[in-house]
């Protein structure tokens, strides 16, 4: 893994990516053309849409039980939404119990989130570009069972604050923890403005869905993106 400096990323360490690997574990919104690539646009149009009607800034993205992508979503969504020449992003990796997220770009991160939260580390010092244009990814790093008293500390509060209004121009999108699985994305409700919920074909149970929609129901909610679908292309298709 390599580093470099750029002048548009002058305190964001810089990480060359792998295009193929990236194609290998189902990320395609970075690609010019193509029915996958198409999916994730139109995701984000429908996304924008509402988030710019509302003066939204925020994403949180979760599903109801492991296994469902929501991971692979965030990603794909963020680089189909940084591809918009006046769009900034930035993807936060808050499931601090099983952070993926560097994982999908190829990273192997030095410190995470979680070394932030716990030490006087630099944020500048884990924020990562991942080659991608007008993306900035702060990543996770290990596991972290004490992950609910994390994420309701009086620094989290400050950092959650300090990103969502740095910049006008850029949406966050945090990969939140799956919702029935721990107390983690009810403690972080206050972080974001819209949830997004990924649900698995075949994987997400209806009594499962309906409890993560209850769960979420004083949350201002963008729609549901079916993952895994039956028929190809639609890797996502949003209701």
């Amino acid at each position: 893994m390599s580093y470099k400096h750029t002048s548009a990323y002058t305190q964001t360490k810089v990480h060359a990516t792998d295009k193929d690997k990236l194609r290998e574990r189902r990320v395609v919104a970075s690609e010019n053309y193509g029915a996958e690539t198409e999916t994730f646009n139109v995701l984000r149009t429908k996304i924008l849409k509402q988030m710019r009607e509302n003066q939204w800034n925020s994403i949180g993205i979760t599903s109801p039980g492991k296994g469902a992508g929501k991971s692979m979503i965030a990603v794909n969504l963020a680089i189909a939404i940084a591809k918009e020449a006046n769009q900034t992003v930035l993807l936060v990796d808050l499931d601090l119990r099983y952070p993926k997220i560097h994982w999908y770009f190829g990273m192997n991160p030095e410190q995470g989130l979680r070394d932030y939260l716990t030490s006087n580390i630099p944020l500048s010092e884990i924020l990562l570009h991942p080659d991608i244009e007008r993306l900035v990814v702060l990543p996770g790093k290990g596991v972290e069972t004490g992950s609910s008293e994390l994420l309701s500390t009086p620094k989290m509060k400050a950092l959650a604050q300090d990103i969502n209004q740095r910049y006008q121009s850029r949406i966050i999108i945090y990969d939140l923890p799956p919702i029935l699985a721990a107390d983690d994305v009810l403690i972080s409700m206050e972080y974001f403005d819209a949830a997004l919920l990924v649900i698995e074909e075949g994987g997400s149970k209806p009594e499962e869905i309906s409890k993560s929609l209850q769960l979420l129901s004083d949350k201002n909610f963008l729609g549901m993106v079916l993952n895994k679908a039956a028929y190809t292309p639609d890797i996502v298709r949003y209701y």
